[in-house]
């Protein structure tokens, strides 16, 4: 492909909106937004992105709410729900042909996910947080860096993740391209399961679930079984997942993760990718891991008991 470097940015909550107007910074590059909610497509179309919170600003995007009307791609990110995976890329598919494809999801799983559909995949990891407060409007609460390595099984090559983690700088959000990016995805994976299924179960912000002495001995116990997991699997983390709450509790005080948005919206969650991707690598290594099994059974008790809910309404 000539002329700019063209990304994809599949699902555009909160954290694909701000990747996408980041990218959309950049001179060299030309975003396009793929997402079903025509409100938000139309909002940012009509009068750009508008940015808020930790960095302001409003960015041009291309939209679209169908993937197939996308032109030939050289990257894509892919920030969808992790339970829309597959159904986001393969409607890209045509576009991304010759793409390097980057998760930047929560939980584990995804590239795998990814790499059933094409063949250039990039492992990632992203620490950012926000939400989108309503059409054409995002939030950026906390900023925070961004890791990208090829994924094993299918790589896309180390110049095309050099150059995807290159772009990101160059529009505002610190990315570093490694040659292995699981101690990164395993260090925000530990985090995120010993504190978003206690928000979504208690209704708490992480900063009030880190700092209840009760729910903190629950918090540090799961990151305990965490980590067992990984010294099992010969996974390094590359950070202290315990020095990521005390920044939450420092700089995320009042952060409602979107296990937590879900449970309010009343959305399936990504319980099965986060505590559950945890539960799936302990049993393949025959690590026991009862408090993360604990919280997939409560928050699956949680989904339903709203569907019982809903359906005696009707």
């Amino acid at each position: 492909m000539t002329g700019p470097t063209r990304i994809a940015v599949l699902g555009c909550g909160a954290i694909g909106s701000i990747y996408a107007a980041h990218l959309a910074r950049v001179p060299e590059v030309e975003v396009w937004a793929v997402d079903p909610w025509a409100a938000h497509m139309q909002a940012i179309a009509s009068g750009g992105l508008h940015v808020t919170g930790a960095a302001a600003f409003t960015a041009t995007l291309q939209t679209v709410t169908d993937a197939s009307a996308l032109p030939p791609c050289d990257f894509a990110v892919v920030a969808t729900k992790s339970q829309h995976t597959v159904a986001a890329v393969t409607a890209a598919r045509d576009a991304l042909a010759e793409a390097a494809v980057a998760s930047v999801q929560n939980g584990l799983g995804n590239e795998e996910a990814i790499a059933t559909v094409v063949p250039r995949v990039i492992r990632g990891s992203v620490v950012t947080a926000g939400a989108v407060t309503a059409p054409g409007r995002v939030r950026y609460d906390a900023p925070g860096d961004t890791w990208l390595g090829p994924f094993e099984p299918a790589p896309a090559s180390s110049g095309q993740v050099e150059h995807l983690a290159s772009l990101l700088s160059a529009g505002g959000l610190s990315t570093h391209a490694v040659p292995d990016a699981r101690g990164a995805q395993w260090a925000k994976v530990s985090f995120n399961a010993a504190t978003s299924p206690l928000s979504a179960l208690t209704r708490l912000a992480v900063g009030p679930v880190c700092t209840d002495p009760g729910l903190r001995v629950l918090v540090d116990a799961l990151l305990r079984e965490a980590r067992t997991v990984c010294a099992a699997a010969g996974i390094e983390l590359d950070r202290d997942p315990e020095l990521a709450v005390q920044e939450a509790i420092d700089e995320a005080f009042h952060h409602r993760p979107s296990m937590l948005q879900d449970v309010e919206a009343r959305r399936e969650t990504e319980i099965d990718v986060l505590n559950g991707g945890i539960v799936a690598e302990a049993a393949r290594l025959g690590v026991p891991t009862p408090l993360h099994e604990a919280m997939v059974a409560l928050v699956h008790g949680l989904e339903a008991g709203w569907r019982g809910e809903e359906g005696r309404k009707s």
